[in-house]
């Protein structure tokens, strides 16, 4: 029988000093199949984040957006999307039968999310399904509140802008943002028998100008973001812990366009620079390695953000 936390996980929660404690709870809320109020979550939606993995073991995050109803649930153990990335789309590469998925169902005006790991299989030219290994919820800290409506897409959408980066429009984005969302993996997640539910795609938000943008010496660009108090399963840390790439998404909620972000991550417990960030419990450090700026990818806009009331004790970032 596969543990629910993988070795990453357990080493990540020991050191935090919760392993007992999620060595009992971690059985009774991650399952293996879909509660129906899950099921009916995600089939409300009209976005989903995915959580992938390149041929180098590269993680990245994306996004999917059609009308409500695109993703339906045949039974508790199957996802169907009817929808397929653009060819500008990290996913198009990584999305492939058998490969892992995870997947994270997030509703922001109501502030609920929900998360669904697997494997891909039934991929065809209008979509895919999604066979769950692992299904769970996560409470709605940090979560941004504002309510999304898809559109009609109604033109093709400008070049994506690839460079090892960050340039000027990226920069002004992740400087700017309340939310991004990381995409991270178990190594063993490659292999055909390996762990589905290694891949991992979670969220992250805080006060605008939460993501601390450095160059060192020798030109290279760092993200430092904060981690605070949340679930204690640690599925992105614990996948850090044993295979430190994470690709990152930012989302201009004004404009649809999309910023991925490939990195290479470390976590900070303490330390100095801890200090600075009010309220965070650790802090992650990631080095850009890739990035893809995609203008007007996402047939989405979105209303003003009401920040989340859970972070008004900590500190201001902008």
């Amino acid at each position: 029988m596969t543990a629910t936390f993988h070795a990453g996980e357990r080493a990540v929660q020991q050191r935090a000093g919760v392993a007992e404690r999620m060595a009992e709870i971690g059985p009774r809320v991650i399952r293996d199949y879909m509660p129906d109020q899950h099921r009916d979550f995600f089939a409300q939606l009209p976005f989903v984040l995915l959580g992938s993995l390149d041929a180098q073991g590269q993680p990245w995050a994306s996004v999917l957006a059609q009308p409500p109803g695109f993703i339906r649930s045949p039974d508790a153990t199957l996802l169907r999307l009817q929808a397929l990335p653009d060819a500008n789309d990290p996913l198009a590469q990584t999305l492939q039968a058998g490969a892992s998925i995870g997947l994270l169902g997030l509703e922001p005006h109501t502030r609920r999310r929900n998360r669904a790991n697997g494997r891909v299989m039934a991929l065809d030219g209008s979509g895919f399904g999604l066979r769950i290994e692992q299904s769970f919820g996560n409470c709605p800290k940090y979560i941004q509140a504002r309510e999304p409506v898809y559109l009609a897409p109604t033109k093709v959408p400008a070049a994506a802008v690839a460079s090892s980066q960050l340039d000027a429009a990226a920069l002004q984005l992740v400087r700017a943002a309340d939310t991004f969302f990381i995409a991270t993996a178990h190594p063993q997640a490659l292999q055909p028998e390996g762990r589905a539910d290694g891949v991992d795609v979670s969220h992250r938000g805080s006060k605008p100008g939460f993501v601390r943008v450095e160059v060192d010496e020798a030109g290279q660009q760092w993200l430092t973001a904060p981690d605070f108090l949340g679930n204690f399963f640690f599925n992105t840390l614990g996948n850090l812990a044993v295979h430190p790439q994470a690709g990152l998404l930012f989302i201009d909620y004004s404009t649809g366009d999309l910023l991925h972000v490939a990195v290479r991550a470390e976590i900070l417990w303490d330390g100095a620079d801890l200090a600075g960030f009010a309220g965070a419990q650790r802090l992650l450090r990631m080095q850009v390695l890739k990035v893809l700026r995609r203008p007007g990818a996402l047939a989405m806009r979105w209303g003003d953000a009401q920040l989340s009331p859970v972070l008004e004790p900590t500190g201001a970032w902008a």
